[in-house]
């Protein structure tokens, strides 16, 4: 159902039965999926994509323009996964001619005044706690979860299962399954809940466990620590990931306590 207050541009496609709300803008080149609900004053803009069975709450904006001023009105956009919820005055901001789109995943929940800046890209699962700000570029993986107020640096990345703790400031990269806290941000153990609550087996965890013992408390450098890590933990998909977030980190990873 589309309200009769709202404004809907003629070369919008949008599914049978979205519902769109009063006073909702939806501008040009805007495909919309089945199931959706798009609230009261929402504003979806151009060359956005939003999935199946998303819910877009009053007054979240979706595809405006990067606040980049290298920007130029080049031809990029905004993609949202099925089943995302964006809550109340959250932004996501379309790309740029760096990776000409911004995208979040499936099953996020992007709360309430949260930010998402050009060309970021969020896996799967994600949660962004109210006013968490991403900064141009930056990558998340699935299944991590932002504490309100967390702020991320431009181009860092935030890796698979992380659990970071609200009002932080993120300015190196949070390799995989740790909790990361303090000022400035530290590694403060692994996140055994989250991953429990995934079903992470009791061998993974350890494995991940024995993966950061050597990381951040063997007092040797992060080169050294993962030429141990690969002679001494057997193969494993955890292991596998871990170690090629580590050695991929262009800005460095965060240090131990």
């Amino acid at each position: 159902m589309i309200s009769p207050l709202a404004s809907v541009h003629s070369g919008a496609k949008i599914a049978a039965d979205v519902e769109i709300g009063p006073f909702v803008f939806i501008d040009e080149d805007v495909e919309i999926g089945e199931g959706t609900v798009i609230d009261a004053n929402a504003t979806i803009c151009a060359h956005t994509r939003i999935g199946k069975h998303c819910h877009v709450f009053p007054t979240a904006i979706v595809g405006a323009i990067p606040q980049d001023l290298k920007f130029q009105g080049e031809l990029t956009y905004t993609y949202i996964g099925d089943y995302t919820v964006l809550r109340e005055c959250s932004t996501v901001h379309r790309g740029t001619v760096s990776k000409g789109k911004t995208v979040v995943g499936n099953h996020c929940l992007i709360m309430a005044y949260c930010h998402v800046a050009h060309d970021v890209v969020l896996g799967d699962h994600v949660i962004m706690s109210n006013a968490t700000q991403l900064a141009g570029e930056v990558t998340v993986g699935d299944y991590a979860v932002l504490g309100g107020g967390t702020l991320v640096h431009q181009f860092s990345r935030i890796g698979q299962h992380v659990m970071i703790q609200g009002g932080s400031l993120v300015n190196k990269d949070v390799p995989p399954y740790v909790m990361a806290a303090r000022q400035p941000i530290q590694f403060c153990g692994i996140n055994s809940v989250g991953l429990s609550r995934r079903s992470f087996s009791k061998e993974q965890i350890e494995n991940i466990q024995q993966i950061y013992r050597l990381v951040y408390m063997s007092k040797m450098n992060t080169t050294q620590a993962l030429v141990k890590v690969e002679e001494e933990i057997a193969p494993c998909a955890e292991k596998d990931l871990i170690v090629e977030f580590i050695r991929s980190s262009e800005r460095g990873i965060i240090k131990g306590a």
